[in-house]
């Protein structure tokens, strides 16, 4: 790693170094130097969703984004969902409404629907939809994501009313 630099973001509100060469990308950065394996990588290409983060506070595909860029910024991952050791809602929802399967698109989905319900705390089902449809799952037909989603909704409104 001759041309490797330190990249140094805050992970799940945790400081964290590491070395990137300027062309690794940051699904690879942090799977691989920072050992966060609820990162999936699939098609790397951008068109699954499973390699969803928050950067920033805003959704971004690591495996389209290199490690570089990111350097200083705020990474939100799915192994930071959790609250006190304990489920997030959304998790929770996932669990109780079979929206996940073989877990695989389960990280991304999850962070994408924390985003949803962030903008939106009630949403239709097609507002779910329709943010979702970045994506992809290949286990479960989207009822039993949908329907997580729903209750995640419900469950935040309660905690926060």
């Amino acid at each position: 790693m001759a041309d490797a630099r330190a990249v140094t973001v805050s992970v799940d509100g945790r400081a964290r170094t590491g070395l990137a060469e300027p062309r690794l990308l940051l699904s690879d950065f942090l799977r691989h130097e920072l050992g966060l394996t609820g990162v999936h990588v699939a098609c790397e290409q951008g068109g699954c969703g499973a390699c969803i983060v928050l950067l920033d506070g805003r959704l971004a595909l690591s495996c389209l984004t290199l490690a570089v860029q990111a350097d200083g910024s705020r990474i939100d991952t799915v192994e930071g969902l959790g609250r006190d050791g304990g489920l997030h809602p959304i998790q929770q929802a996932f669990q109780a409404h079979h929206g996940l399967q073989c877990g695989f698109c389960t990280p991304g989905m999850l962070l994408t629907a924390q985003v949803l319900l962030q903008q939106a705390p009630d949403p239709t089902d097609d507002e779910i939809r329709d943010h979702l449809s970045g994506n992809v799952c290949r286990c479960t037909g989207y009822a039993g994501i949908v329907a997580s989603v729903r209750e995640a909704a419900r469950l935040l409104r309660e905690e926060h009313s």
